[in-house]
């Protein structure tokens, strides 16, 4: 039985955070297990107020957390490259720095002030270190029963041969799809009110980018409880 760990989308919200790794560490003296990996799905960065906060605490952490790259943060990874360069996934009307997408939270948390020069404000301000430490994530950690994803798969394509791009963005056809992946998909990057298990996935962004909570999960082969102050709540297929 493999045991792992399973933080939903950040945003920027590190209190959170902070407090989801609380849980874990309760739930690992409950189980003596000092070593079960933790999962970070990806979306560390917009929307929420300390983007900076989130990643620097995650790259101090220890060799069992993991972390995943979001579609986020591959959009600030491309602005913070080239401002005019635009993701062909994101939606037409908006650039990375509109207020519903949340660019702008994430460049405020390192100091940078909205205005003519901000790009190379920017670049001054953003430490190389964490955009290399951004550039280097996963698109996915996998278990012999789990696959980890920020958005999801491609239904029908092979795990080893899906897109990237689909790995980090997509949400129709796999949200609609029902059929068994082989293993269980865990993911965020839609919102949900919470945490939701369809039988072949489940699903972990329950809206901190939004205001709402921060969810984290703990799996043991395919079973999936969350955590909570009062301890382990069952996740079982709805």
């Amino acid at each position: 039985m493999t045991r792992v760990y399973a933080i939903g989308d950040v945003h920027g919200q590190l209190d959170r955070l902070v407090d989801c790794h609380r849980l874990i560490a309760d739930d690992r003296d409950r189980t003596g297990d000092r070593s079960a990996p933790v999962v970070h799905l990806g979306d560390l960065v917009d929307r929420g107020p300390a983007a900076a906060g989130v990643i620097a605490f995650l790259m101090a952490g220890p060799p069992e957390w993991r972390v995943i790259l979001g579609n986020h943060d591959a959009m600030f990874l491309r602005w913070m490259a080239d401002p005019q360069d635009r993701d062909p996934n994101l939606n037409p009307a908006y650039t990375w720095l509109h207020e519903k997408l949340g660019g702008m939270t994430t460049l405020e948390s390192y100091g940078v002030v909205e205005g003519p020069g901000m790009w190379r404000q920017a670049r001054a301000q953003v430490p190389q270190v964490h955009l290399d430490w951004l550039a280097d994530l996963p698109l996915t950690v996998d278990t012999d029963d789990l696959l980890f994803v920020h958005a999801g798969i491609r239904p029908g394509v092979a795990l080893g041969a899906q897109d990237p791009q689909d790995l980090i963005w997509i949400r129709r056809p796999f949200l609609d799809d029902t059929r068994d992946h082989g293993r269980l998909i865990v993911h965020g990057h839609t919102p949900v009110g919470v945490p939701s298990h369809f039988g072949n996935r489940i699903d972990l962004d329950t809206g901190a980018g939004y205001g709402h909570d921060l969810t984290v999960a703990v799996f043991e082969g395919r079973q999936a409880w969350v955590l909570s102050p009062f301890g382990r709540i069952p996740l079982p297929p709805a």
